[in-house]
């Protein structure tokens, strides 16, 4: 990537206007009769970085929690956070005089879309999950290993923090001058030494950590609906598992082969689903999908969108190097 690109996407993306929460990264994709929003939570603003030349030819209008207001969060029930996110989304895309179109959601964007499509169906005619939050729960049997961690006098401290609403981002605010630095070494290490695919440049990496670090230590906001959608160990305390029956829209969920959100959580949710279904995984790729194996993620993506794309969508295949589930 050129210093001018780099510098172009360094600007455009903290331009970015449009409020949801310093939790959701948001994209707006327009093409003909529909359009496709994706919900994203932090390091997925890396999206942008990685997927730019891909998205230069589909995106009229992306937005970012880069530039929100960081509305007061005063919820306090599980019931309340929730509402609070979709109703922030229902009242932007009202004045947008948006519908009928694809949401995408990734990691707590994935649990956020889910809830929304669960809500108002009428607008949402696809639903892509990319690595999705929420399709497990502490009942599931690989709860078991958090149960007995839980027990250890590390696990009830960290819990104790979790329960206290203690956040990642408290700490970087803490450390003041140290905190650029802790978050250079995340990113160093979970993009470039650590990767589990496409590594980002030297100078890749030093803008992730420059936009990371200064949206983490902003005011804290949706940040803080952590504990009340999720207990200790990232089980949703209502999990999207239970929701599955009441499913209307069609949906894709996508994952990386070595995605932490399991799978499996998908396989259980399709059985109980009365509308179309599909499981796609990545290989290369970690979590972060769209910058592990970026090629593969937009393999992906386009062909969830397949039956508004293709003049025969029922005789695509599925992209050489994707798997079915």
């Amino acid at each position: 990537m050129s210093h001018g690109l780099s510098t172009l996407l360094h600007l455009t993306v903290n331009l970015i206007l449009l409020r949801l929460s310093w939790f959701m990264d948001m994209l707006l994709h327009r093409v003909s009769s529909f359009a496709i929003l994706m919900l994203l939570p932090l390091v997925s603003e890396s999206l942008l970085l990685i997927n730019l030349e891909c998205l230069l030819s589909l995106v009229r209008y992306f937005t970012s929690w880069g530039g929100s207001s960081r509305p007061d969060f005063t919820c306090r029930s599980t019931e309340e956070t929730e509402a609070w996110f979709i109703d922030s989304f229902e009242e932007w895309r009202k004045a947008k005089n948006l519908s009928n179109f694809i949401l995408l959601g990734h990691s707590f964007g994935g649990y956020v879309a889910s809830k929304y499509a669960l809500k108002h169906p009428e607008h949402v005619q696809h639903l892509i999950l990319v690595g999705p939050a929420g399709f497990s729960s502490e009942s599931d049997a690989k709860s078991e290993f958090i149960t007995k961690f839980r027990a250890t006098w590390k696990g009830a401290v960290l819990n104790h923090l979790w329960e206290s609403n203690f956040t990642p981002q408290k700490l970087v605010r803490g450390l003041g001058p140290w905190g650029p630095n802790m978050v250079r070494k995340y990113t160093s290490a979970r993009f470039g030494t650590h990767s589990t695919g496409q590594t980002l440049t030297e100078e890749e990496s030093s803008l992730l950590t420059d936009y990371v670090y200064h949206t983490l230590a902003a005011k804290a906001s949706g940040e803080l609906c952590l504990k009340y959608i999720f207990a200790f160990g990232a089980f949703a305390r209502m999990p999207l598992l239970h929701s599955a029956p009441e499913w209307k829209v069609p949906t894709t969920f996508i994952y990386g082969y070595q995605d932490w959100m399991n799978y499996q959580g998908a396989q259980e949710a399709r059985k109980q689903m009365k509308v179309p279904c599909e499981i796609i995984r990545v290989p290369q790729a970690g979590h972060f999908v769209f910058i592990d194996n970026p090629s593969g993620f937009h393999s992906a993506v386009f062909y969830a969108c397949r039956r508004f794309l293709s003049p025969d969508p029922d005789n695509e295949s599925l992209p050489e190097g994707l798997s079915s589930a």
